[in-house]
């Protein structure tokens, strides 16, 4: 699902106009963006949380050329889903026989 798609199904969900609910959409992930850039932690209970890791630096190597190359050190976002969320995921999983 895509953001367009997102926006489609809430604004059906919600009986409100796509542009309300595109609007809806921006300003839930626009909070999220803000958080994390300021290195808040971001927990949507029972759904997920975000929180931005820290990476050291450390010697890689260049698959191509097999040359050493530093890697400087970087920050990521880590989304971990929530436990209801992977129960509901697992729930819905094909048991194998």
């Amino acid at each position: 699902m895509n953001k367009s798609e997102l926006c489609a199904r809430l604004a059906e969900s919600a009986s409100i106009p796509l542009e309300e609910a595109s609007k809806v959409v921006d300003v839930f992930f626009g909070v999220i963006h803000d958080a994390l850039m300021e290195e808040h932690r971001v927990e949507i209970r029972g759904f997920c949380s975000w929180k931005i890791k820290e990476y050291k630096s450390y010697a890689g190597r260049n698959p191509t050329t097999g040359e050493t190359v530093l890697v400087p050190p970087k920050k990521l976002p880590f989304f971990k889903a929530g436990k209801d969320l992977l129960e509901a995921i697992n729930k819905q999983a094909p048991e194998f026989d």
